[in-house]
């Protein structure tokens, strides 16, 4: 295969975020990394240096899936937290080394226990209030943090037609400065179908991509077009 992102730096955030309601329990969300990792995998077989920012239990590239040229080409960063992401995003953004594409794919919790219990509530409990607060936006502040750095949005939604998916993929990149989204929907996601819309900043539709490996091959043929 042709590396056209060769030499590029490429930073990936996948697969779920936790927040911790007490010592033994959490709350998280049904990501599971698998489109990230794919994504890793096809980025850095076409050239590219990634750093794989990768929640609890996310897909992760593994030995099998590069050459040992390859996967020297690969940083895995674990993460927890929404804040943790935070921490780790500003870090590797800031730091004198500039990345070239951003691709946030993670599903950050948008709501998150205000409170973290001390030690293990009972379980004797008949019932037990949570109060959510919200989180921040990381996406908002990529760019902030590395405005040329090329960003990618994932935007997840439901049961929504192709052309809502649109218009809420234009939506999302003016508010994220997003370069370009990948919009799809969780009642068509079935095994190794995905099918997804990439929208870019203008509205147009660049691809329809059916399956995670199509989205993972469309973005790094986008990414090489507008890296170059």
């Amino acid at each position: 295969m042709a590396e056209t992102l060769s030499d590029k730096r490429i930073l990936i955030t996948s697969g779920p975020t936790r927040a911790n309601i007490d010592a033994v329990r959490y709350i998280s969300n049904r990501s599971t990394g698998r489109l990230g990792r794919r994504i890793a995998i096809e980025a850095i077989a076409e050239g590219a240096r990634v750093t794989l920012i990768a929640g609890p239990d996310s897909a992760l590239p593994t030995r099998q899936d590069l050459s040992e040229a390859e996967w020297s080409r690969l940083r895995i960063v674990p993460i927890e937290t929404v804040f943790e992401l935070l921490q780790v995003i500003q870090a590797e953004l800031t730091a004198p080394e500039r990345y070239h594409a951003a691709l946030h794919a993670m599903a950050v919790l948008d709501y998150v226990p205000q409170r973290e219990e001390t030690g293990k509530v009972p379980s004797e409990k008949e019932t037990w209030s949570l109060r959510l607060v919200r989180t921040p936006k990381v996406i908002r502040r990529i760019k902030v943090w590395s405005p040329r750095t090329y960003l990618v949005g994932f935007k997840l939604e439901v049961n929504k037609s192709d052309e809502r998916l649109r218009e809420i993929g234009v939506a999302f990149l003016r508010d994220s400065r997003a370069d370009l989204v990948v919009a799809n929907d969780l009642s068509r996601i079935s095994g190794e179908q995905h099918p997804a819309l990439i929208v870019g900043r203008s509205g147009n539709v660049l691809a329809e991509p059916r399956t995670r490996s199509d989205i993972a091959r469309e973005l790094c043929r986008l990414l090489a077009q507008a890296l170059g």
